[in-house]
């Protein structure tokens, strides 16, 4: 989680930087390259969240929401790593 409070400080102070002027274009690279790491780091966590929040117990109700949940956290994990993708692969005009 440090990390992505990091990656979030990082990118509003390329935004500043940009806004004065400022050449930032290695600083992009960075950022995303940082981007792609962080939320890989972070997917492999919240699968092993998921993994632990099983329980043969539950009935059905707990379990689809404890589905819905997991799947929602995967989703905003692997939709932030192709957004970092695209800006590191992307054509830079």
């Amino acid at each position: 989680m440090m990390g992505l409070m990091g990656l979030m400080l990082a990118i509003v102070v390329n935004m500043l930087l940009k806004a004065f002027g400022v050449a930032t274009g290695p600083m992009d690279f960075i950022i995303s390259c940082a981007g792609v790491l962080i939320f890989a780091g972070l997917t492999a966590y919240d699968t092993q969240t998921i993994k632990e929040m099983y329980d043969a117990m539950d009935d059905g109700t707990v379990a689809g929401r404890k589905a819905l949940m997991g799947a929602l956290k995967l989703y905003l994990d692997l939709i932030n790593i192709f957004l970092f993708l695209l800006q590191l692969l992307g054509d830079r005009r």
